[in-house]
């Protein structure tokens, strides 16, 4: 027997049976057990729909009371497509379960309405006529049994469903924003692109100053040597010694014959630029003793006005270079010039020897005034050498280099090519921004610690600072005064003012050690513009009038 819960409060009107009605046995229709009714079309049509038909009686036997009970899941589909009521006693059932938001499951017993007023269910999915009685179905729902099923909705029904939502942005709008997306996009690409060619910029710049550098521009430099000067006796010795430190030396046929050149390896900044070998201003050409020792005299010849530029001289020579090199740092070189003035000084010595022992004085001088007619245009003296030397470095600005041996010329190959490595470095560092030389330890300054150590070197470089005054008579000054504060209390003790102007003019300055050491005095015109700075307070004073 189905339990029924409590009865809503619209159903007040509706009173439960008493159990002694449903004990009753109920009343025959007219004509007995043995009459059978026939069922009607309306009864055919409710059972063919699944519709129940549950007649009750009441205390008064001559009124009945004909119910129609649909199925289980017909109600919930009816209740579920049911609009809420305001008011009513059904119909406050029927908002509950409206109100709840939840169907039953399939498969369920029964249906359960969340307001707790209404509760109807069967055991193992039966349904009878005493649940029936209990649970009504209201009259609204049967209305609607001929309507077609509807999907199971909750919160709303079809009818009622939203419109579809407007989109936030038109066309012109939504393409605005994709240009701006895309340039802001673009824009982060170009500066990502752009810090990344900052890096390698600044990593390009770092090796090329590293390339610089003493120690490493070695490895960028690359000797070239002239064929015909490792055919000279002594040119090999020359690529040796180059090769033992380390050199790239290369022979290739330069302009000028002897000759030798270089090449850097230029390591450039610009990261879309490559490693490129640059030629270095410098040239340095070997002459043989025999050239020139010839255009010395050449030299000689036409300082006595004997030829007029007819031979070749160490300027023409220049001249020729320079045309074929243009924009060339020439350099020369000359090999075992003090062997040949060697020679000549013993060989000057030897002959007046010769002729006392043969005896035969008058045959010798005629043999040396021979010999002396025929020698006599490339007879060169020290004298020579010097003259044709003062007059190329004064006209062409070109030195020229003496060695005694080929092993010499090795070694001032070697570093001249080290200078000429590190010359690029050198010049960066020469750039301080004055326009006067200062040297490195000026341009270094003076450290001083905490515990005053360094002081005495600033007092010192202090006087330095003023116009004629040398280093030793800065020392000179410390030794007798070691700090700006002694020499105060000093003019303090003074009582004039010309003892004061004269107070450091005895000191002595020493100059020199052993036997050229001297002796001075700083004087009264120092001690006068030290008085004067040390003491006036007029900062436009000027202190050197001589100057």
């Amino acid at each position: 027997m189905a339990e029924s819960g409590p009865r809503s409060e619209g159903s007040d009107e509706e009173e439960l049976p008493t159990l002694a009605s449903l004990l009753q046995q109920p009343s025959l229709p007219p004509g007995g057990l043995g009459h059978q009714r026939s069922p009607s079309p309306a009864d055919e049509r409710q059972r063919a729909t699944g519709v129940v038909v549950v007649v009750s009686s009441g205390e008064d036997e001559e009124e009945e009371e004909v119910m129609e009970v649909a199925p289980l899941p017909e109600r919930i589909k009816r209740r579920a497509l049911e609009p809420p009521h305001p008011s009513g006693g059904d119909a406050a059932g029927g908002a509950g379960l409206w109100a709840s938001g939840s169907l039953l499951a399939p498969g369920s017993g029964g249906l359960q309405v969340s307001s707790g007023d209404l509760s109807c269910g069967s055991q193992k999915g039966t349904h009878g006529a005493e649940s029936s009685s209990l649970c009504p179905l209201p009259a609204s729902q049967s209305d609607s049994a001929d309507q077609p099923s509807a999907p199971l909705v909750s919160g709303a029904s079809p009818e009622t469903s939203p419109p579809p939502k407007k989109s936030k942005y038109t066309q012109k709008e939504r393409e605005a924003i994709s240009q701006a997306a895309w340039q802001r996009r673009k824009e982060r690409e170009a500066r990502r692109r752009e810090q990344e060619q900052e890096k390698e910029r600044k990593r390009a710049l770092a090796k090329m100053l590293k390339a610089q550098r003493p120690g490493e521009c070695q490895k960028y430099i690359t000797v070239v040597l002239d064929p015909v000067l490792l055919q000279v006796e002594g040119g090999g010795q020359i690529l040796s010694a180059l090769q033992a430190a380390n050199y790239s030396c290369v022979v290739e046929s330069q302009a000028v014959p002897c000759s030798i050149t270089w090449r850097r390896k230029t390591v450039s900044c610009q990261v879309e630029d490559g490693d490129e070998w640059t030629e270095e201003p410098n040239v340095l050409v070997l002459l043989c003793l025999e050239e020139f020792l010839s255009m010395v005299h050449n030299y000689k010849q036409e300082a006595k006005g004997c030829t007029a530029g007819q031979k070749e001289t160490l300027q023409s020579y220049v001249d020729h270079v320079m045309k074929k090199m243009p924009g060339k740092i020439l350099a020369m070189t000359v090999v075992e010039v003090e062997n040949y003035f060697r020679s000549r000084t013993v060989q000057s010595k030897k002959r007046p020897q010769q002729a006392a022992a043969s005896g035969n004085q008058e045959e010798e001088q005629g043999k040396r005034r021979k010999k002396k007619l025929k020698d006599s245009d490339l007879e060169i003296t020290r004298m020579d050498v010097e003259e044709a030397l003062v007059d190329l470095q004064i006209c062409k600005q070109v030195q020229v280099s003496f060695f005694e041996s080929w092993e010499e010329l090795g070694e001032f190959a070697t570093m001249f090519t080290k200078a000429v490595a590190e010359a690029p470095f050198k010049r960066e560092r020469e750039k301080t921004g004055f326009s006067f030389y200062l040297e490195k330890g000026w341009c270094g300054g003076v450290k001083v610690d905490p515990s005053g150590k360094g002081l005495l070197e600033v007092w010192k470089r202090q006087i330095q600072q003023f116009n004629r005054v040398s280093r030793e008579m800065a020392e000179a000054i410390v030794s007798a005064y070691s700090s700006p504060q002694l020499l105060n209390q000093a003019y303090s003790r003074c009582s004039t003012e010309q003892e004061r102007e004269n107070l450091l003019a005895d000191i002595p300055v020493h100059r020199g050690d052993g036997v050229t050491a001297t002796s001075r005095r700083i004087g009264p015109e120092l001690s006068r513009r030290i008085y004067l700075q040390m003491t006036s307070h007029d900062p436009d004073l000027y202190l050197d009038f001589a100057g």
